[in-house]
């Protein structure tokens, strides 16, 4: 009897060195460091499970060369990067990891929001050029202000506790309203558009999908309170990036901190962009992404919110349980 293989993309040395760990002999892993898009899509034609990460892009044609997949265990929560209905087509079963860094997520925000809140990395730019003036560099307290958080689960919880914290007032919009945590966490819940209009600090924590794409747009970008930071940790899909850059550049954001933007996905083959054929469309969102990284107002971090020890650590773990139990014919974080 063969062994069931399992093919991991985007896996860094050290993550390759802990799931071989975690799995027997019954198992042929294979690694690459490479995200699975169609031109790569035959080294998963004899895989049994194949597990990638967030830039990873599992259309239909990619698909189409698996000829005997069974699972496909994202190691991630969302699953915006897999053709859900191919794979139901196909009968192929898809797993993720919805629980492995509320808090890691959360205290990223926080970052974020600091080091905006009082300049520090307009200081840090100064101090390593020997400049020590504090002209331009006045920050402001946290105590007092509210914040207002899109998307009140796991890691909206998780943003709540940390600004009650600092003395924040809370606002919170959500679909599914849990009244229990306002007498827990003493926040309250909001609509969109009061949640804009009211709050100093707006911090997006919801997922993204057909209901929540460009949920901040041009049509309610006028709403938001002249001044108030953004912060997004969760999806560049989420606010319209014409609103975004409109906001930026008219002072409607004092500040924007982003973990995620527009073309991100194309980072890690700017360098061989000569040799590919890359659309208008992407050319644009590296122009834009760039202008964003030489204003002052703005602090962009590579999609790392996610990325601390222990909360890689956890998503791997729950990626070992979603494809052992699969095959023990046991409970896992199924999606389809």
């Amino acid at each position: 009897m063969s062994n069931t293989i399992i093919t991991f993309f985007e896996t860094t040395p050290k993550e390759k060195k802990y799931l071989k760990s975690k799995f027997d002999k019954c198992f042929e892993l294979r690694f690459y460091p490479d995200i699975l898009d169609s031109r790569n899509s035959g080294l998963i034609k004899d895989a049994d499970v194949v597990s990638p990460f967030i830039y990873s892009n599992l259309t239909q044609d990619v698909l189409s060369n698996a000829k005997q997949l069974k699972l496909i265990a994202t190691r991630s929560t969302g699953f915006n990067h897999i053709d859900i209905q191919t794979a139901k087509a196909k009968s192929i079963s898809v797993a993720n990891v919805p629980f492995y860094g509320e808090n890691t997520v959360a205290e990223h925000t926080f970052a974020l929001i600091l080091a905006l809140s009082r300049n520090l990395h307009r200081a840090y730019v100064r101090t390593i050029s020997n400049n020590f003036t504090l002209e331009g560099l006045q920050g402001f307290d946290l105590k007092g202000k509210t914040i207002g958080i899109i998307g009140g689960g796991n890691i909206g919880v998780h943003v709540i506790k940390i600004a009650k914290g600092f003395g924040m007032k809370v606002l919170v919009f959500d679909v599914k309203p849990n009244h229990m945590l306002t007498e827990l966490l003493d926040f309250k819940y909001a609509s969109l558009d009061e949640l804009l209009e009211n709050s100093d600090i707006i911090t997006l924590h919801c997922p993204y999908n057909q209901h929540t794409h460009h949920l901040i747009n041009m049509e309610n970008i006028s709403k938001i309170k002249k001044g108030a930071l953004f912060i997004n940790t969760a999806r560049n899909g989420i606010i319209e990036p014409k609103a975004l850059y409109f906001a930026i550049e008219n002072g409607t954001f004092g500040g924007a901190g982003l973990d995620v933007f527009e073309g991100e996905e194309l980072l890690k083959e700017e360098n061989q962009m000569l040799t590919k054929n890359v659309s208008v469309e992407h050319l644009e969102a590296i122009l834009k992404r760039n202008i964003l990284l030489r204003n002052e107002k703005v602090i962009i971090t590579p999609h790392m919110a996610f990325d601390s020890i222990e909360a890689v650590e956890r998503i791997m773990d729950t990626t070992v349980e979603n494809i052992k139990a699969f095959f023990d014919a046991k409970s896992y974080h199924k999606v389809i």
